[in-house]
């Protein structure tokens, strides 16, 4: 299992870290790539569109989640 999150390095250098529950307990590798400064973001538009694409996988993967959530 592989997760992205960029993140924005503080001057302090400090992280907190939340960790989400699908990983799982024990000795995981962190890597840190600095993101290219040439790399063009999205726009909100093409972020709202990427969104509609996936909607329904987004939505069903909620729906799991929340399943999960419900049990306990």
């Amino acid at each position: 299992m592989s997760i992205t999150q960029t993140v924005k390095i503080p001057a302090s250098h400090k992280l907190t870290i939340d960790v989400p529950r699908e990983i799982p307990v024990g000795r995981t590798i962190i890597a840190f790539t600095p993101a290219s400064a040439g790399k063009k973001r999205m726009t909100e538009a093409e972020e709202m569109e990427l969104f509609r694409l996936h909607a329904d996988e987004l939505n069903a993967e909620a729906m799991d989640v929340l399943s999960y959530q419900n049990c306990l």
